[in-house]
């Protein structure tokens, strides 16, 4: 079993940046494709960026060219980089890993709250 914990959340103006991290309990090398996904109250969770073992990545189309995912396999970290941020992107935010022998998204971490005003 993998625990992630998130870390990095709060208020930001609208403009503003933040960064997100997410640790796991053991090495991410084992840990197949990982991922930010966002809850906005009333909405669905939604996909924000993904990122391979390869370090391939993929984003939500809302966050192209403002936010950046990426691994350090080193530290075991996960991190989201988060710029020109939006009120739109008030979200919890989820960190996300495929447990490779089940092919399924089974690790979650506890969530950070990332509010963005206007």
């Amino acid at each position: 079993q993998v625990q992630l914990v998130e870390s990095g959340g709060g208020l930001v103006q609208a403009g503003g940046s933040l960064r997100l991290s997410c640790a796991a309990s053991r090495s991410i090398v084992a840990i197949g494709d990982m991922g930010w996904y966002r809850q906005a109250p009333g909405k669905q969770r939604e996909l924000v960026a993904a990122i391979t073992r390869g370090h391939n990545t993929n984003y939500a189309d809302s966050v192209k060219g403002r936010f950046t995912i990426s691994r350090d396999n080193a530290k075991n970290t996960m991190y989201l980089q988060m710029n020109s941020l939006k009120p739109e992107d008030t979200a919890v935010y989820y960190c996300t890993g495929v447990n490779p022998l089940t092919a399924s998204r089974d690790y979650w971490g506890q969530g950070t709250q990332v509010t963005v005003s206007s």
